[in-house]
């Protein structure tokens, strides 16, 4: 046997591959590494261009999604709001039942009901002459509170555009309230059950649509995806 046949390393000792003159015969594994790669550390898996486990030169891309801990805005209800508006309709509702003035058994629905004619018949300019807007004002801003109080419970960011329009239809059902009871010297006692309700609904209306106008977005502490 010569010197090339000898096995010149003990077992164990070195491999083959030490032997300066050892070349393999099959050189396809040097195609298995793709040049100008890097490999991706910690196990992410790339997105786009480039073989598995690895990613172009210049990608950082990751499987990993980035959050954001800044607070966020949250759609809500507004029930406090709501249920005031809400009762402020329903004292409207219940005042076109009953009796507005002493000695006089007309109730409020009976004197919507000559608003109307009088609008029909005569114009604006008589239902402001006779002072009937103010029974009509109190009962149909009533209807409106008690739509804008449904509307209060829709979530949204903020209510306040409501509050808004839910204060100007109370200014003009308090105005309405204010008036008579002014021309009566303020004396309450003068008047009927019906006209408390009406006052009624001016009060939970004011409160109502303050609630929603003073009230701003609430923000929850949910972490959201950056986009």
């Amino acid at each position: 046997m010569s010197e090339r046949e000898q096995t010149p390393y003990p077992s164990g000792s070195r491999s083959a591959q030490d032997d300066p003159s050892y070349r393999p015969a099959d050189e396809s594994w040097r195609e298995q590494t793709t040049p100008g790669l890097a490999p991706v550390g910690g196990g992410s898996t790339p997105v786009g261009s480039g073989g598995q486990g690895y990613v172009s030169p210049g990608e950082s891309y990751s499987t990993t999604p980035q959050y954001s801990t800044q607070p966020v805005k949250v759609r809500r209800g507004d029930p406090l709001a709501a249920l005031l508006l809400i009762l402020a309709g329903i004292a409207a509702g219940v005042s076109l039942l009953l009796d507005w003035l002493p000695g006089s058994s007309t109730r409020g629905w009976d004197i919507l009901r000559i608003g109307f004619d009088t609008v029909r018949d005569d114009g604006w300019g008589d239902l402001f002459s006779s002072g009937l807007w103010q029974p009509v004002a109190v009962m149909l801003g009533g209807g409106v509170l008690f739509v804008l109080g449904l509307l209060m419970l829709v979530p949204a960011r903020a209510h306040r555009f409501l509050g808004l329009l839910a204060l100007l239809v109370s200014i003009a059902v308090a105005a309405g309230v204010l008036v008579p009871l002014a021309d009566n010297s303020w004396k309450l006692r003068d008047f009927r059950v019906g006209f408390y309700f009406a006052i009624a609904v001016a009060a939970l209306g004011l409160l109502g649509s303050l609630k929603a106008l003073l009230t701003g977005p609430k923000y929850g502490t949910t972490t959201a995806p950056q986009g």
